[in-house]
């Protein structure tokens, strides 16, 4: 199997309250909308946030979390908080070394951000 693209797809149960959160609050550009969606950069990746395809009797749950890679952890928490944000949990370094914050957005999807210390092996690693 070839995989040429992928995305993150969010049904959230506020879509509105979405779109401000991914758009304005974390400030990702948006790479396309459609009828009912909008697509956002997320570094490499995509996050589409569709007011389609939930099923509204249903508890969701998302049981993963976004992973979202930032250059400089301390400012990106200090934009967050300036933001209303609540930090789930403060800024540290990880045992394996990278240095991680966690926020969640309006529907509890956990999101880990993430800086990567210069001297971690994720940065000598050529490959």
């Amino acid at each position: 199997m070839e995989i040429l693209t992928s995305r993150t797809i969010l049904r959230p149960r506020d879509y509105a309250a979405a779109l401000e959160f991914y758009g304005s609050t974390l400030g990702l550009a948006v790479a396309r909308e459609y009828p009912g969606g909008t697509v956002f950069f997320a570094g490499q990746g995509l996050i589409e946030v569709a007011a389609h395809g939930a099923h509204s009797d249903e508890q969701q749950h998302f049981a993963g979390a976004l992973w979202l890679q930032v250059r400089n952890l301390q400012d990106a928490q200090a934009e967050l908080v300036s933001a209303g944000i609540r930090i789930v949990r403060e800024a540290r370094q990880e045992p394996w070394g990278l240095l991680e914050m966690w926020i969640d957005d309006p529907d509890g999807i956990p999101i880990v951000l993430v800086q990567i210390p210069d001297d971690h092996p994720l940065r000598r690693d050529i490959r």
